[in-house]
């Protein structure tokens, strides 16, 4: 509702009753009104912090840098929080510190400039969520009228029409104060009934939540504004810690208020539009001379964009985590894995120098196709490790072209021919007349040739491994099926995770991450992976692609 339309018992009634702390500085930073609710904040008696500097009320540290921000804002004032993504603290009388989020305003009377600040103490919050800084609003204000008595005298009623006067020019004056407050705050105002219904609703909160204070005033409750799912949720928690049935509607926030827990609440908010945001809200009940509820008030600050920062922040430590894990796992692994083939090239490179005569070319063929095996598992520990890496860190993007893949699959055959066991051997089909593909040949190539080593190596001799190729209808099919040791039924579901190793494998080289690179590749494609297994009866892959070509 319009500010106009308030009479100052109603201003009072916010003044008297709000809990957080309010703060009003001409241009120069000099305090020119506080509400009693700062003066307990910050520890000053009643008086005490009119006319000084507001960088009292700032550690030292943060002084000279807030009086270059003031300076800013005097220059260009406009209502915003303080401080967006930075840790505000406020400075108390004893020297004590604690963490405050201040929301801003400003307005002029006559030619004079003055800052409006709401000053909320979120200790409370700091201390239950240290990973992240949220606002919180903390509002209690009291205005102090005195009475005088009415057995006066001549000369003493000429002193009384004089402090009338007085007082008169005071209350206009924080009828001025109150009226910019209403008007400029950053924080959503709203007052409401014992049942809910809206009373008053400031200009801030019409512009966050889309309302006009004609449609809202005497016509909607507070629970307009929050969503179904949230207040169920909180009525349940309510309802068990009561030891009653609690209904999912205004009842929420009475209990809230009655066990003293409606200070600091986040929620979400809901547009006129049907939109969502998060806000931190301050609820408190207003009293009467007897301490009965006459109505509810309920301070809202917008901290979408603190929310945003923190699911940002807590997604790059979540990534951060992983990428030591990954670090931390190779060092791990490496000092195991390549443990085998270093010793197997250096004892290979021994016995090589004491073959000297010609008739000892089998044994130094022997030894040199060790060298040979080994520095390929060195090779291909570090490829794993370097692609996982790239990967994690978002790198690795697929780049198509099209190409022959059936002269590819020929190729990739050759060059592992080094690693067949005796009597092993590796068949070939394409079905389908078509041969060109459009997809990355280097990931295709590093898929093939991934399961392909493990079909040779959890493969006995004398065993074929199959692989099959197919195009049709735009659909690239490519399999790889050995009859081999088999996957335990258990572990299937755990293949592509990244170190995992079948329980069957364990005397078997290998790091754990060629399936969980294979499946990141087919999944950079678009493709999709499927195992078929038996343990003791061998295993085929199978990885569809929608082929681009």
């Amino acid at each position: 509702m319009p500010f106009t339309t308030l009479n100052n018992e109603s201003f009072h009634a916010l003044f008297n009753y709000a809990s957080i702390g309010i703060l009003i500085a001409d241009g120069k930073g000099e305090i020119q009104m506080v509400n009693k609710f700062i003066e307990h904040q910050f520890g000053y008696k009643e008086g005490e912090l009119v006319g000084k500097k507001v960088e009292m009320l700032i550690p030292k540290r943060y002084s000279e840098r807030h009086i270059k921000h003031r300076e800013k804002f005097s220059h260009d004032p406009h209502s915003r929080p303080m401080g967006l993504g930075m840790e505000l603290a406020g400075l108390k009388k004893d020297g004590t510190e604690f963490p405050v989020e201040v929301s801003l305003g400003n307005y002029k009377i006559g030619d004079k400039s003055f800052a409006l600040a709401f000053i909320n103490d979120i200790t409370q919050r700091k201390e239950t969520e240290q990973a992240i800084v949220q606002l919180n609003a903390h509002l209690e204000e009291k205005v102090k009228e005195g009475s005088q008595s009415l057995a006066l005298t001549v000369e003493q009623l000429g002193s009384q029409i004089r402090e009338t006067e007085r007082k008169d020019n005071e209350l206009q004056r924080v009828n001025t104060f109150l009226n910019n407050i209403w008007n400029h705050a950053g924080a959503m105002i709203i007052v409401c009934d014992k049942d809910g219904i809206i009373q008053i609703f400031n200009p801030a909160a019409e512009k966050a939540l889309g309302y006009n204070a004609s449609d809202i005033v005497h016509n909607r409750s507070l629970v307009t504004f929050h969503t179904r799912e949230e207040l169920e949720s909180r009525a349940e928690a309510l309802s068990a810690e009561l030891g009653r049935p609690l209904s999912p509607n205004f009842d929420v926030f009475a209990a809230l208020v009655s066990l003293k827990q409606g200070n600091n609440e986040e929620w979400h908010y809901v547009r006129k539009d049907g939109s969502t945001f998060f806000v931190s809200v301050n609820f408190t009940a207003i009293m009467d001379g007897r301490n009965n509820i006459t109505s509810y008030l309920a301070i809202a600050v917008d901290i979408s964009e603190k929310k945003i920062a923190e699911t940002e922040l807590r997604a790059t430590l979540q990534k951060e985590m992983e990428l030591n894990e990954l670090k931390s796992r190779f060092v791990s692994m490496a000092s195991h894995e390549f443990r085998t083939p270093l010793s197997a090239v250096l004892s290979s490179a021994y016995l090589l120098s004491k073959y000297l005569k010609a008739e000892d070319q089998p044994q130094r063929d022997k030894h040199i196709q060790r060298i040979i095996s080994s520095v390929t598992s060195l090779t291909e520990i570090l490829n794993d490790f370097l692609s996982v890496g790239k990967i994690e860190e978002g790198n690795i993007h697929a780049r198509y072209s099209e190409y022959d893949v059936k002269e590819q699959m020929i190729d990739v055959i050759q060059e592992l021919q080094h690693l067949l066991k005796r009597g092993q051997h590796i068949s070939y089909r394409h079905s389908g007349r078509d041969t060109v593909v459009s997809l990355d040949p280097s990931m295709v190539k590093h898929i093939v040739v991934n399961l392909l080593s493990n079909a040779v190596k959890f493969s006995h001799e004398q065993c074929a491994i199959e692989l099959n190729t197919e195009k049709k209808d735009g659909i690239f099919i490519l399999s790889v099926k050995d009859h081999g040791i088999g996957i335990p039924r258990d572990d299937q579901e755990h293949l592509f995770k990244r170190f995992f190793r079948s329980s069957n494998v364990t005397n078997i080289q290998g790091t754990g991450l060629g399936l969980h690179i294979v499946s990141k590749y087919a999944e950079l494609m678009n493709g999709t992976i499927d195992c078929e297994s038996e343990e003791g009866s061998g295993t085929k892959f199978t990885i569809t692609f929608n082929s681009k070509n």
